[in-house]
């Protein structure tokens, strides 16, 4: 037991709040323990002196207010002594009262350090190049069109192993590894190739590179003068998950068209196809002339390869490009990067801004499994009043659970620099919610060149109901202090940024209201007035609100099922528009951040205190549902009735599915706990579905079955099934002699039936049916027949001649 608890204190109060906390606080650390009124005289007692009669005459209140102040005195100046002096404890004048509180904790970024920007943690097995890989932004001033198939694009289907030349090639942490470890910086490792494979000053072969942060190239082979095939790295510890890809390209010639073919996407259709463009960055261009990432390529296709990987068809991606510089370094990217660096930079510029710091307080969340720090933004303007800070609605908004999908990095940004700024609607925004901010979920996944899964091989957009805190730490401590706000304040909105590849423009997916009939249809209001603020760009009738049940643990649904209504997933396309004037239009880098800037003004409106908006809002969806289901039942062939009441219709069995990429190959436990769990638990056999175990059982019938020369022996003589077909002439003799040896028997069985034998010994001369055939094709059956007692033959045929 503490020593501090083994005495009896004797409760002390003071009048200032600060005093009587540090007086119980020293206490419990072993001072002033046991101190009685005498020992308190004792150190109270001041130096002798002449007292004068007005002071004996002291009333005994006055004496004890008096001893009071001195103890107070006493202790404050124990206090400012370097023993007991704390820095961490300040006060605030609240209301009139002074009220300690702890001091708000160092800032995360070190302003002596010049950059701000920590080194991300690698897997210790990664290698990664010295160079830091940093772009210039910049915003086309038109927007980019789409690309126009002509219907004559090339689909080159490769060549077989060998015939190529290998140019660029990394090791690959291929399924069945796990994570061990990670290094601040990864393996350090030259920067030309890994492979050596060519010397760049005696060929024009192109030099390939992605050991950088958020690459994605494991290979890449020169198949012909100017064309390379390109193999993508599946996300680390698994072997699916091929989409995301960002490489470098040096060595190459002015005006020469190269052709790129990335030969290992898993997806059976893509944005490609309705005329997506890679994205192209040339140091060049940006030095010369400030030009930053673009959308370029011609002759572009996306194709079935002939190539299968685990079972599962593979596809193409090819494209051709001149480049514009000799001796140039480009990259190609499929959208624009926003790496962990260069979210740690923004965050440095805000946490060293003297305005923006007040009201952004950015706090380490946790740890990911590689070590590093995953960021928590609070953003709310300081309250002078308790009862006002703690009336304000909180709003939660996360991003890059899914490392390759950069687009809600972007929307991120834009998000983040409205609502810090210094507009009156950002400032009415800090005013009236708390925002609970997390940038990035996912950074070892951004880190590492990951499409879709962090370091445990899993998806952790499917991991929020999981109980593995070591695991999967950036959703476990998300998920929790969601949950602890929603204990302490009302959440008015969740939302998470992805991205989407098979989809254009921008929609949301939210979950269907169950709560009583007068809040109906209040979970489509939110993305419905979005579409109003962003008509461009964001298209309402995309949206989805199904809740399935293979999507339980997705963010979206477990922030539902926690009580918050307005519980979003918003997803934003990788190519562009097909809206009003941005129509066959790519989305650049400010039209993503601009989804941020509709996304505030939308919680502007959503929570206007005049709700005239909102109930237009309402009533236009119970039209627009009402419609919905009319034409859902004349495609049913029934009757249409005039008077439809939402309570009649489920709002699930109007919806299909919300899509999305199936991550059921990354669900369940993490690489490196299955390793664990393999080691000491051995792999049951898989169980055979019943078409599998109906074929087996056909397989091992067909193998015990005797042969059909096997059941000719028993049934017929050898002669009859080792000859060929007999002639004409042998058959008529062969019928002819069967006839004759019937008549003979007939003839025998008459004359017993007329002489009344029938004993026992003549019935045992039946004749007996003699075959000819070789000892050793005897089968065993046969044998067994053959030493049968003859006693059973002849009761048999007795019994039949007595029948006869």
């Amino acid at each position: 037991m503490c020593p501090a608890l083994q005495t009896n204190l004797e409760p002390v109060s003071f009048t200032d709040p600060y005093e009587n906390f540090m007086r119980h606080h020293l206490q419990y650390y072993g001072y002033f323990r046991g101190l009685k009124a005498k020992d308190d005289s004792v150190l109270l007692k001041t130096a002798p002196r002449q007292r004068r009669p007005t002071e004996e005459a002291e009333s005994d209140s006055e004496r004890e207010s008096s001893l009071d102040d001195q103890k107070k005195l006493i202790y404050s100046l124990l206090l400012e002594g370097s023993l007991f002096k704390s820095k961490q404890i300040v006060f605030d004048n609240q209301e009139g009262q002074v009220i300690p509180r702890l001091k708000e904790p160092r800032d995360l970024f070190n302003s002596s350090i010049q950059s701000g920007v920590q080194t991300p943690r690698w897997p210790k097995e990664c290698d990664v190049i010295k160079k830091a890989i940093t772009h210039i932004e910049w915003d086309p001033p038109d927007p980019e069109v789409f690309y126009k198939p002509t219907g004559k694009e090339q689909m080159p289907q490769g060549t077989s192993d060998g015939n190529g030349k290998v140019v660029y090639e990394i090791k690959q942490a291929y399924k069945g590894s796990y994570f061990i470890g990670s290094r601040t910086g990864g393996r350090p490792c030259a920067t030309n190739a890994p492979c050596g494979s060519f010397n760049a000053q005696t060929n024009n072969d192109l030099q390939f590179e992605s050991r950088f942060e958020s690459g994605n190239l494991q290979k890449a082979m020169k198949v012909g003068v100017n064309e390379y095939e390109l193999t993508l790295r599946t996300d680390l510890y698994t072997s699916k998950h091929t989409q995301w890809f960002y490489f470098q390209v040096k060595n190459m010639r002015k005006g020469v068209p190269y052709r790129f073919t990335i030969t290992n996407l898993m997806k059976s259709n893509s944005l490609y196809n309705a005329g997506l463009k890679p994205l192209l960055y040339s140091e060049q261009e940006a030095l010369l002339h400030g030009i930053g990432w673009r959308r370029e390529g011609n002759d572009i296709k996306y194709y079935k390869s002939s190539g299968i990987q685990d079972g599962n068809a593979l596809y193409r991606l090819t494209w051709t490009f001149e480049f514009q510089h000799d001796d140039d370094t480009c990259y190609f990217a499929h959208c624009y990067p926003y790496t962990y660096s260069d979210l740690q930079r923004d965050l440095h510029s805000v946490a060293n801004d003297p305005i923006r710091s007040q009201y952004c307080k950015l706090r380490a969340l946790c740890r990911s499994l590689a070590g590093n720090t995953v960021y928590l933004l609070t953003i709310t303007s300081p309250s002078s009043k308790l009862m006002a800070a703690a009336k304000k609605k909180a709003v939660v908004v996360t991003a890059r659970v899914h490392p390759g999908e950069t687009n809600g990095s972007w929307m991120m940004k834009g998000f983040l620099d409205f609502l810090l700024s210094g507009s009156p609607d950002a400032e009415l925004l800090r005013d009236t919610f708390i925002f609970k901010v997390v940038p990035m979920l996912n950074p070892d996944g951004v880190i590492v060149g990951n499409y879709r899964c962090s370091l445990t091989g899993r998806d952790l957009n499917r991991n929020y109901r999981s109980m593995l805190k070591d695991s999967f730490p950036c959703i476990w401590h998300t998920q929790t202090m969601i949950k602890r706000l929603v204990a302490e304040r009302e959440v008015l909105l969740y939302c998470d940024f992805h991205g989407h590849s098979r989809r254009s423009n921008v929609f949301m997916y939210g979950c269907n209201n169950k709560g009583p009939p007068e809040t109906k249809l209040h979970e489509r209001v939110f993305p419905l007035m979005l579409s109003k603020n962003a008509p461009d760009k964001f298209l309402f009738k995309g949206c989805k609100f199904k809740v399935q049940k293979s999507k339980e643990g997705t963010g979206r649904i477990v922030m539902w099922r926690k009580g918050i209504v307005n519980s979003y997933t918003m997803e934003s396309t990788f190519g562009g528009s097909t809206l009003g004037n941005r129509k066959g239009t790519h989305f650049s880098a400010a039209d993503l951040k601009s989804m941020g800037h509709h996304f505030c003004d939308t919680l502007l409106d959503y929570c206007d205190p005049d709700n005239t908006k909102f109930k237009l809002c309402v009533s236009e969806l119970q039209s627009l549902v009402e419609e919905e289901i009319r034409e859902k039942l004349k495609r049913l062939g029934r009757g249409v009735d005039s008077d439809i009441t939402l309570s009649d219709i489920s709002l699930s069995d109007l919806e299909s599915s919300t899509g999305g990429s199936n991550s059921s190959e990354s669900d369940g436990l993490p690489a490196h706990l299955l390793h664990i769990a393999e080691k000491f638990y051995p792999k049951k056999k898989r169980l055979r579905s019943r078409k599998e175990r109906n074929s087996l059982y056909k397989k091992r019938h067909t193998k015990h079955q005797p042969k059909p020369q096997e059941i000719a022996d028993i049934s017929e003589p050898a002669s009859q099934t080792v000859k060929p077909a007999p002639s004409k002439v042998s058959r008529k003799y062969d019928k002819e002699k069967r006839n004759a040896k019937m008549k003979s028997q007939e003839g025998s069985l008459s004359q017993n039936s007329a002489g009344g034998q029938t004993s026992a010994v003549q019935t045992t001369e039946k004749p007996v049916l003699s075959f000819s055939r070789k000892p050793e094709s005897v089968t065993v059956k046969t044998q067994l027949i053959n030493k049968l007692p003859t006693s059973y033959v002849g009761e048999s045929d007795s019994h039949m001649e007595k029948s006869v």
